[in-house]
């Protein structure tokens, strides 16, 4: 028996600002960047107390 792999499937193209398909490694580099800025703005949320650490918010009964 013979088995035939199959093709692998990619994720569809989003196209950029002038219409072509962007690359897999620009969406990964673009993810990337907006995964930074989000942490970022966590660390500094953090760091300015506007945020209550992990588990301040419960109390003990």
């Amino acid at each position: 028996m013979s088995q035939e792999a199959a093709p692998d499937q990619a994720a569809p193209s989003v196209p950029d600002q002038g219409g072509r398909p962007k690359g897999l490694l620009q969406q990964m580099e673009e993810l990337m960047a907006a995964l930074n800025a989000d942490l970022s703005q966590l660390d500094a949320d953090l760091q300015t107390g506007t945020r209550p650490p992990v588990g301040e918010d419960e109390r003990p009964s």
